[in-house]
């Protein structure tokens, strides 16, 4: 997750102005784990967890793991797959 989160990221949550940092390609891609909102804030939600909020963040992009493995994060593969065994 970590070569993952340097890829996505660069370990970036917000930007120097303090917003939370969004995706280049797509804008609901949010945070350090650019979890896509569009897809993963209703369970997030549920899950009490704020994808806006480095912690919550972190921690649904966890539970995203350990349901789907790095499949979530494919469209950056290039950059990380080399560095870590895939899921």
């Amino acid at each position: 997750m970590i070569q993952i989160a340097r890829c996505e990221s660069t370990f970036r949550h917000t930007l120097a102005d303090g917003t939370v940092l969004q995706g280049r390609v797509d804008p609901a891609d949010t945070g350090v784990m650019q979890i896509n909102k569009r897809y993963h804030e209703k369970t997030a939600t549920e899950l009490g967890l704020n994808l806006d909020d480095i912690y919550g963040n972190l921690a649904y992009a966890r539970n995203l793991y350990e349901r789907q493995g790095t499949k979530p994060w494919n469209a950056s593969a290039p950059c990380w797959s080399h560095t870590i065994a895939m899921r």
